[in-house]
């Protein structure tokens, strides 16, 4: 395949973050386009985000449904290739499941879905088509992620005891979908963006950063689920203690309302042999922490890295590598995989690796057990997928 894969986007219309975010990423390699777009459920809104990115007017609809009959009934030379989807979580699966139905491979923000049910129905459908589905867990993108979860996969830190993952934010702190703010109001309400808040939002991320390091999986979960400010609908506060499938205990904490805190995301794994330790806001170090010798550093760009990380490393060391970066590796990774694809080839390792349909499955039993237990006198509440 000798040219840009054309790519469609639903939602991330003007105000939006996300969209914006999709675009830039998807852009920053050049092997992405995009030229269609439903931008929003006001028609209007979504005629001046194509003007806005100079997109053909023809090829801006007014809704999902349009867009994809349109583009499917296109010549081969000029229909899309990918759907992304950036839309509340309420509006992910009847796009998502009709873009694989006309032969569309797809983007997805997280959560994957509504709930659990839908989840569910995207993969068996994407699994009936054959089509391919990247699910927007951006921090899985960093190098140094990449290398952690290297490392661990090697045996450096030997048989794997303790986890935490934490999540902290703090723009959720006061009741800001009083004021008519769009992000604060939709996932805030529970029509929207589902059963869960914080746990939604930023607690399926943790979870999933927890598992992609590790390579384990929950078992079970003891939660505690809170809404701390007054008059908010869903969850903005919660942890809970967690069980793998090898025997190891962790710890996941998720909030909304830790105020004066931006994304302050870290995880912390410990084995018998050693432990490492990540935050997003020194994302280009890594730390290991040993019994026998003194902690090292290791760090985005050099010689001594995994190849798994040098893969997703853009520039040279001590330069800084941040989200967008990271969201981006998702999208290159992807569409070096539909290529491949395209091609009759399979796709290296380093390329395939992107979360997909399995973890957001996962991720959405996460938040109907973080429910269940946090409401149940029982507590502990198995994971099973």
């Amino acid at each position: 395949m000798q040219r840009k894969l054309r790519m469609a986007m639903i939602g991330g219309g003007r105000g939006s973050f996300i969209g914006a975010v999709h675009r830039m990423a998807a852009a920053l390699d050049g092997q992405i386009e995009l030229v269609a777009g439903a931008f929003s459920s006001d028609p209007a809104v979504s005629v001046g985000t194509g003007q806005d990115l100079f997109l053909d007017p023809g090829r801006v609809y007014p809704d999902y449904s349009t867009l994809l009959e349109k583009e499917a009934a296109l010549p081969a030379d000029k229909r899309i290739d990918i759907v992304a989807i950036v839309t509340p979580n309420h509006l992910h699966s009847a796009p998502a499941i009709m873009a694989f139905e006309k032969g569309f491979d797809v983007v997805l923000e997280k959560p994957m879905a509504f709930s659990l049910q839908e989840a569910r129905a995207i993969e068996q459908k994407r699994i009936q088509t054959g089509r391919e589905l990247l699910l927007c867990h951006t921090y899985t993108g960093y190098p140094m992620v990449k290398e952690a979860r290297a490392r661990i996969a090697a045996g450096a830190l030997g048989t794997i005891r303790k986890i935490y993952g934490e999540y902290p934010q703090g723009w959720l702190h006061s009741f800001l979908e009083g004021s008519q703010h769009k992000q604060a109001s939709w996932r805030t309400d529970p029509q929207r963006s589902g059963a869960a808040g914080a746990m939604g939002d930023i607690g399926t991320h943790i979870f999933n950063l927890i598992e992609y390091v590790s390579g384990l999986q929950v078992t079970k979960l003891c939660a505690d689920l809170h809404t701390v400010v007054p008059q908010r609908k869903l969850d903005d506060d919660g942890a809970a203690f967690l069980r793998f499938n090898n025997g190891a205990s962790g710890v996941l904490l998720a909030t909304q309302v830790a105020a004066g805190e931006e994304n302050k995301i870290c995880i912390r794994i410990y084995g018998d042999k050693g432990g490492l330790e990540w935050h997003q806001q020194e994302a280009n170090s890594l730390l290991l922490k040993w019994p026998d010798r003194p902690a090292e550093i290791v760090r985005t760009g050099t010689n001594y890295v995994s190849a798994m990380a040098s893969h997703n490393t853009r520039v040279p060391a001590g330069h800084p590598e941040g989200y967008l970066e990271a969201f981006a590796n998702l999208y290159r990774n992807f569409s070096l995989t539909l290529r491949a694809k395209a091609n009759g080839q399979v796709p290296a390792a380093a390329v395939a690796d992107y979360p997909g349909t399995t973890e957001g499955v996962r991720g959405m039993a996460f938040i109907e057990a973080m429910i269940a237990s946090s409401a149940s006198s029982q507590k502990w509440i198995d994971l099973s997928v």
